[in-house]
């Protein structure tokens, strides 16, 4: 299957942080870029607070990200959708699926998973072997006797293929390269998954900028898109900044947290650096997001994840330049 081309409408792009802490200099790489490339085109820009994991997320921490994006200077139409008070719409899409024989309920427990586990792909994911997919209604009774089961999509022998605005063409196809994947926990809790397609036809999403390790994720979300009947927004996933020692950038890595760069740097400074390092600017200079809209191009994006002198910047620098 291949994904067809957005049609032609107005861009209406997305923020989508998930809460469960302070945002740190990787988040704010994509969310700069995702903002620019919406308002670059004359689009929109909508917010969404994806703090499904009542564990990790919590209020304050959805607080704080809308303070910190608007101290940026980024800014986002309409208000804010919360993940978690959005669990009608996430099961009606599930019942959905449900309907069109896709779910069944997984019983296995994370040791059980990792021992019946199809071989490991070379990017270190394990792919569900189905192990649950075949058990008899009886088998079924029993095991729901002993533990509550999470519940999983049945994905078919078919390759999704599309074209993402950064990475160019890329193809996954699903039962080898995914595997059937979680849409609702053992809690309760609906999977990211199916909130996040739900969630980007609800908002009217056309244009999703992302990390770039959320790239193997579009192929199956492309997927329940079409099993839902919603449309298709155009992908593009920009490189991850990572730490000198090649780790993707993590909110354990303190000094990059923003609360950390506010006390040393002003916002058109982290900006600045953020727009030198995506090839948007020629040279370092502050510059607020509004400044760069006329130097935004997708093709002068880097197009792989990258260690860059300017993260040497931000751990190192006291003071204000």
């Amino acid at each position: 299957m291949s994904a067809p081309a957005a049609s032609v409408s107005p861009v209406r792009g997305r923020f989508a942080p998930s809460p469960s802490g302070r945002m740190h200099l990787g988040n704010l790489w994509s969310c700069l870029l995702a903002w620019l490339a919406a308002r670059s085109a004359g689009g929109g820009m909508v917010l969404r607070l994806e703090n499904l994991d009542p564990d990790r997320c919590r209020p304050e921490f959805c607080d704080q990200v809308m303070r910190d994006l608007e101290w940026l200077g980024l800014d986002w139409d309409g208000q804010p959708i919360y993940q978690s008070r959005r669990t009608e719409a996430y099961a009606a899409a599930f019942r959905a699926l449900e309907d069109q024989g896709l779910v069944y309920p997984c019983f296995c427990t994370r040791a059980q998973r990792l021992a019946a586990s199809a071989p490991h792909r070379s990017d270190g994911v394990v792919l569900y072997s189905g192990r649950c997919r075949h058990l008899t209604p009886a088998e079924r009774e029993t095991l729901s006797a002993q533990r509550a089961p999470a519940w999983r999509v049945q994905v078919p022998e078919e390759t999704v293929s599309f074209r993402d605005q950064i990475q160019g063409d890329y193809a996954q196809n699903l039962a080898a390269e995914c595997g059937d994947f979680i849409l609702r926990r053992s809690d309760g809790v609906y999977a990211y998954q199916l909130a996040v397609v739900v969630d980007d036809a609800f908002q009217g999403v056309t244009q999703v900028v992302r990390g770039s390790d959320l790239l193997d994720s579009a192929p199956r979300q492309l997927w329940l898109q079409s099993k839902l009947g919603l449309p298709h927004p155009e992908y593009g996933h920009v490189p991850l900044l990572l730490s000198p020692d090649g780790r993707r950038l993590a909110k354990r890595d303190r000094d990059l947290e923003l609360s950390q760069l506010k006390e040393r740097f002003t916002a058109p400074q982290l900006v600045g650096r953020l727009a030198l390092a995506a090839g948007l600017l020629p040279e370092y200079a502050p510059v607020t997001p509004q400044e760069l809209l006329p130097h935004f191009a997708w093709d002068k994006l880097p197009r792989q994840d990258f260690v860059n002198e300017h993260i040497y910047y931000f751990r190192n620098t006291q003071n204000h330049w």
